[in-house]
């Protein structure tokens, strides 16, 4: 039996995160002053290291690729002998990484599970995690992957699994996220489009190694502050595929769960915790104030002065209501967390089974503070651009604060696309489970978003069941 290992932690999903005095980069200085708050995930940087000895060394497929060795890499990169599986349990896998900045060795680490089916036409998805700099293999382990680890280190499966019936692609992104490294200052991400011609580079090089996955149908899916990664993934591939004939990503949608996409109309947290009872009106006119200031802000373009009025928002919020979690207004505080992953990643064995080496694994930090002068920046001209191309679902969790369902409405009724009129006068209708009331629909072309009943931020986390069945409907286009 494995002890549960302490963690401090920090509040640096889609939140404010705990830094203290002025951070400088090259042409803005900006503070943080956001205390008492509680992360949904937990900060590694407490898991050491094991022992180093026998963990092997990182697994870069670059070189390989580009002297075109696909077979050869394919087979360096099945991970073998995972600890924790049962030994009746077949699950196939393939890790390693990308390099997407060769001037400053930037790369970005994958975890691939074929389709249970081994069906190599059912749909591919990539999942993203928020944050930014959030490790989407907390996504696999505690979402959507086929385990969980248990407090004794060994792999329970997942019976809701995504990749029950899909091909699933984890990427620990941008580089600095989780095992995905770069070796210098510059080689961080400071912006969107950045992110997207790393993620696309990744893709094109992963196509290259499985290309039987070509001709699959292809979505790109996550959630929080891959709201805003997710819809640059898709403008990029969209662009690349008009100026390269020769190579075409097969992308037919994007599901976003919780999205923060357009940070602008998050900034009315006073009026809807308010309606919830959680802070009286001193304290929702205090956050108003400073949503306010965020606003005046971002039309000024100052996006760092933006961010810190969110921050105050939410630190104001906090203090008013003594909630830490801000994932779940039924919850004051986030539930124990069970990441025994975190320190699953840590021992020699799997580290050598996942070819990563003793790379560090790491938690926001510089991912975060590198992208917070554009954390305030909109997406939602790419968003509509993606929707006039693709087919788009955002699903939410009803009981979200942080991107709250009322909220996103607000994104969803002031998009502008090519079926934005059928949308607003679309009506809203039960979606139904096995005749359970699972949340409600709305629906107009490509365009589609769903409220999942008792939810929060994390919808597979709280609803598996449900979040299978809605993104099986989306990817095989029978959602209603």
């Amino acid at each position: 039996m494995v002890r549960k290992q302490t963690m401090s932690l920090i509040f640096y999903g889609l939140a404010p995160i705990f830094l203290k005095g002025v951070i400088c980069t090259e042409n803005v200085n900006f503070k943080f002053n956001v205390p008492l708050l509680r992360s949904a995930y937990p900060v590694w940087d407490t898991v050491p290291i094991s022992g180093k000895s026998g963990v092997g060394d990182p697994l870069i497929l670059t070189p390989l690729i580009e002297s075109k060795e696909f077979e050869k890499a394919r087979d360096l990169a099945l991970v073998k002998n995972l600890p924790g599986l049962g030994e009746s349990d077949d699950i196939e896998s393939y890790s390693g990484f990308f390099t997407v900045d060769e001037e400053h060795n930037s790369n970005l680490y994958f975890w691939f599970f074929p389709s249970m089916t081994r069906n190599e036409n059912d749909p591919v998805l990539l999942w993203l995690q928020g944050g930014p700099g959030a490790s989407s293999l907390y996504g696999l382990f505690e979402e959507i992957g086929p385990f969980s680890v248990t407090t004794d280190m060994k792999l329970k499966l997942n019976e809701h699994s995504w990749h029950r019936n899909h091909s699933l692609i984890f990427i620990d992104n941008p580089v600095g996220t989780g095992f995905s490294f770069t070796d210098t200052d510059a080689g961080y991400c400071e912006n969107q489009e950045k992110v997207g011609e790393h993620l696309y580079s990744a893709l094109i090089q992963f196509y290259s190694i499985f290309e039987k996955y070509k001709s699959a149908p292809f979505y790109i899916t996550g959630e929080s502050y891959a709201g805003k990664f997710i819809p640059t993934l898709a403008h990029t591939i969209h662009k690349k595929n008009s100026n390269n004939p020769d190579f075409k990503i097969n992308l037919q949608g994007v599901a976003i769960g919780n999205g923060f996409t357009d940070p602008k109309t998050m900034l009315h947290y006073s009026d809807f915790v308010y309606q919830l009872g959680l802070v009286d009106s001193h304290v929702r006119d205090s956050m108003a104030l400073a949503e306010k200031q965020s606003v005046e802000a971002l039309k000024n373009n100052n996006t760092v002065k933006a961010y810190n009025g969110w921050a105050e928002t939410l630190f104001l919020f906090a203090s008013g209501s003594h909630f830490r979690n801000l994932y779940n207004f039924l919850s004051p505080d986030s539930k124990p967390l069970e990441d025994f992953f975190a320190v699953y990643l840590q021992t020699p064995e799997v580290r050598r089974a996942l070819h990563v080496g003793d790379l560090e694994f790491t938690s926001i930090g510089k991912v975060y503070v590198k992208m917070v002068p554009d954390f305030m920046n909109s997406v939602q001209p790419t968003v509509e651009e993606v929707i006039n191309n693709y087919r788009v679902l955002f699903y939410s969790g009803q009981m979200d604060i942080i991107v709250a369902y009322p909220l996103s409405v607000n994104l969803f009724e002031n998009l502008s696309h090519s079926r934005s009129d059928e949308y607003k006068n679309a009506t809203r209708r039960p979606w139904m489970v096995e005749e359970e009331l699972a949340g409600y629909i709305k629906q107009a072309g490509n365009f589609t978003e769903v409220l999942v009943r008792n939810a929060g931020h994390m919808v597979p986390s709280d609803q598996p069941e449900w979040a299978y069945k809605l993104i099986s409907d989306f990817t095989l286009n029978t959602l209603e």
